[in-house]
């Protein structure tokens, strides 16, 4: 099964994450995800540009309004990603402990990401998307 980690911060805790030696958090995080490499569950690991450089599109009319970042309402701003490929969630819950993104105002929200095989295999749209996926390698 496949899980997502979002990587989640208040914006306190971003602001000190300022603080700390850019090459020193890459080769922290760097032998984390090293870890899981070995272990073989790491699918994808991608941090996010600042929110100042994001955008928000807002459904709520018609036509959608786009916002610029910084968000006015933000308490936890999503600063980053894994995928990992596990056997349950409990195990990938064990990984999310082991960050070493960590801290007060730190947290990790852990998502299964769902397969392509759980949706009606006899939908037009899915069948596309599996010939899309086929045809790229991602399946």
């Amino acid at each position: 099964m496949r899980y997502m980690l979002i990587w989640r911060a208040t914006d306190e805790a971003f602001a000190q994450m300022g603080n700390v030696d850019f090459d020193e958090m890459i080769a922290t995080v760097g032998r984390y995800n090293q870890e899981m490499i070995r272990a073989g569950v790491l699918i994808a690991s991608e941090g996010l540009d600042s929110a100042e450089e994001g955008v928000v599109v807002d459904y709520s009319s018609e036509p959608p309004v786009v916002t610029d970042g910084p968000y006015g309402e933000t308490k936890e701003l999503f600063g980053g990603f894994l995928i990992l490929n596990v056997a349950s969630k409990e195990e990938a819950v064990e990984w999310a402990k082991r960050s070493p993104i960590s801290g007060p105002g730190f947290k990790a929200e852990i998502r299964r990401v769902t397969h392509i095989d759980e949706f009606p295999q006899d939908n037009e749209w899915i069948r596309k998307e599996r010939e899309w996926r086929e045809a790229t390698g991602q399946l």
